[in-house]
């Protein structure tokens, strides 16, 4: 079936990209804060994103503006409430990808140390499941020959970031007939996933700089982990913490047994 062409995708192809204006919009502290904040794919209220950012609600205002008019973030009205979500999931992807080469942010306070534990210990990127939780999911697929072609190492010196393949596309992940098998007992059914999105890809995982599972496959299986109440999601942004009936259904299902 031939790919829909958008208007994003027409911009593309007619025009360099600014790099310069993304990463400036980027730069700025209280609106990367926000853009990490709407990283799990949720649509989250202006209010929760200017406390996240540490700025008033005019600032975040003024903030979430310009990264509308950039079409990085999009926004939706429900009543007298304004909720902001991510416009693409390749921004998330972008995000991730900068934080592998991105120096630590210090840690001020307790909460903040409390924060980036848990987001170190199992967080959601975009729409799948990331930090030591997904990097161990996906070593658990491989280690159990439901995934193959690859061993979930981070190489930068072989990983392509540009060209044809594409970044998070150059290895030749897939899946073997057992892990359809495994996945169609598990409810994930792969004649329901998007045609248009890769059914595999990877992401580096910036905390712990190994492949983590992305793609159609990653996000059905992350969604079918909240769908069994395996996964919850926690008070901060983007941290979700594993179920005590996760724990058992993580190891008896796929091997995979977390240490904490």
């Amino acid at each position: 079936m031939a790919r829909t062409t958008t208007g994003r995708d027409r911009d593309r192809v007619h025009h360099q990209p600014d790099i310069a204006r993304a990463a400036t919009l980027i730069a700025d502290p209280s609106r990367a804060r926000m853009l990490k904040a709407l990283s799990d794919g949720r649509a989250l209220p202006a209010g929760l994103l200017a406390a996240e950012a540490g700025v008033s609600a005019a600032t975040a205002s003024a903030h979430l503006g310009k990264l509308v008019e950039a079409r990085m973030v999009s926004v939706e009205s429900a009543g007298r409430c304004r909720y902001y979500r991510l416009a693409d999931p390749e921004i998330s992807l972008a995000l991730e990808a900068l934080a592998v080469i991105a120096p630590p942010l210090p840690v001020t306070s307790l909460r903040e140390s409390s924060t980036a534990g848990a987001l170190r210990r199992s967080r959601t990127c975009y729409d799948h499941l990331a930090g030591r939780l997904g990097v161990g999911l996906l070593e658990s697929l491989l280690e159990g020959g439901l995934l193959a072609g690859h061993d979930g190492t981070h190489r930068p010196d072989e990983a392509v970031r540009d060209g044809a393949s594409g970044y998070g596309r150059d290895v030749d992940y897939r899946l073997t007939g057992t892990g359809r098998r495994a996945l169609a007992r598990f409810g994930v059914d792969l004649t329901r996933l998007p045609p248009r999105r890769p059914l595999i890809r990877y992401c580096v995982d910036w905390s712990e700089q190994r492949h983590h599972l992305a793609g159609a496959v990653g996000a059905a299986l992350t969604a079918r982990l909240f769908e069994l109440r395996w996964l919850r999601h926690g008070s901060s942004p983007r941290v979700v913490h594993l179920t005590e009936a996760g724990a058992d259904g993580l190891a008896g299902t796929f091997g995979l047994r977390p240490a904490d």
